[in-house]
């Protein structure tokens, strides 16, 4: 990227004094003379002289461009770039060096100090577990807590590890979501984000020793262009054991290196439909018991969603290392949305879209989702999923 940056430099260049475009009186004079090889020879010597001028002064020029964008090369660079006597920046020059840092800024990370790709930004996190995420008391106070937790620590020793458990449809993906838009710039497209789903980027178990190594690769790789990582494993139930396994070495706890200038911190999130049925059942008889659903602990359902992820013969996922030595930091539950909550999905659909809407409308659309048990029908069995794409039957 520097080449390309540093011939930019050298076409923005002012012109120089004698140089072809500006001949001068001697030029001229010149001109008039006649041909010769003496002549021949001063023009060459005159040329030369030129380019070195051009060359020097584009050097200069990109010592101060690279220095206001990698400041840690600045006294390196101010040491390979000699600067000529008497010299100074134009002002017309200085005006094409502003246009040009806020051109490649607009679309490179380089900012005042940091890593201005990371933003962690805590309030607008809470803002939006609080306001966006509906039904899940539990999942908000559990994950702002461990991440901000852990985003904090000097020098962390391990990776969090998250694993985010619950039926289809009641935020897991929203959650990861809303995690990587407050904690990157560019959200989701963070070049310190990789998304892995399933049955997309792993779909078939003959190729798993390939899968490894690009996966292990990609790990690495992200690593190293970020001090502060995000991995999300969507559809993790459904994760070749020998891919849990390879996965292992990067949430055990690691020596610190003091020799990094910044602590690496990297959080893993995976995202299963297992368990969500245990998840609902012990939802409901709380509720049917009389308890508010706001007063459902971690207590009532942590020891039931471990239990069931061992005993589960559908997925290696609770048989694997990660689960066995204790490298998933917290097993997350997302709540059964009910009927209330199908609502608020509603309402934010429709807010999403700058679209009017009337009480008896978000009725209508949350009366189009299946509830369950049977019975009872307390349960969006789909939680919110499709509610945007349902909003359309009201447009007029």
């Amino acid at each position: 990227m520097r080449r390309p940056l540093w011939l930019l430099l050298l076409l923005l260049l002012p012109p120089l004094a004698g140089t072809w475009g500006d001949r001068g009186p001697a030029g001229a004079r010149e001109a008039d003379e006649g041909g010769g090889p003496g002549r021949a020879w001063r023009a060459f010597q005159g040329l030369q002289e030129r380019l070195r001028a051009a060359g020097t002064l584009s050097r200069r020029y990109w010592v101060l461009f690279s220095c206001r964008l990698w400041p840690e090369t600045c006294e390196q660079d101010e040491e390979g770039a000699p600067r000529p006597l008497g010299w100074s920046l134009p002002l017309l020059g200085q005006q094409y060096l502003d246009i040009l840092t806020t051109w490649y800024c607009s679309f490179r990370n380089c900012c005042n100090g940091g890593d201005c790709r990371i933003s962690n930004n805590f309030p607008g996190l809470v803002s939006d577990l609080s306001v966006r995420l509906h039904g899940q008391h539990l999942a908000q106070e559990l994950v702002l807590g461990t991440v901000k937790g852990y985003l904090e620590l000097p020098r962390p020793d391990k990776a969090l590890a998250l694993s985010f458990h619950g039926w289809s449809g009641t935020g897991k993906n929203f959650v990861a979501r809303l995690l990587a838009e407050n904690l990157y710039r560019d959200g989701l497209q963070s070049e310190c984000i990789q998304v892995f789903i399933t049955m997309l980027h792993f779909p078939h178990p003959k190729s798993v020793d390939l899968y490894k190594k690009r996966l292990t690769d990609q790990v690495r790789k992200t690593q190293a262009r970020c001090h502060q990582t995000l991995f999300i494993f969507d559809e993790a139930e459904k994760l070749h054991p020998e891919l849990l396994e390879a996965l292992g070495p990067h949430l055990e706890r690691q020596a610190p290196d003091n020799g990094r200038a910044e602590s690496r911190r990297t959080i893993f999130l995976f995202l299963s439909n297992l368990g969500g049925n245990i998840i609902s059942e012990v939802v409901l008889n709380l509720l049917k018991a009389g308890r508010a659903r706001e007063e459902i602990t971690m207590e009532h359902l942590e020891p039931r969603l471990q239990a069931e992820m061992v005993a589960s013969t559908e997925s290696d996922f609770g048989h694997s290392r990660l689960v066995k030595e204790n490298l998933i930091d917290f097993f997350v539950p997302f709540l059964p949305l009910e009927y209330r909550h199908v609502r608020l999905c509603a309402r934010d659909a429709f807010l999403s879209q700058e679209l009017l809407y009337t009480e008896e409308a978000l009725d209508e659309v949350a009366k189009m989702m299946v509830y369950v048990p049977k019975e009872e029908q307390l349960f969006s069995s789909q939680g919110c999923k499709s509610i945007a794409q349902r909003i359309n039957y009201f447009l007029p």
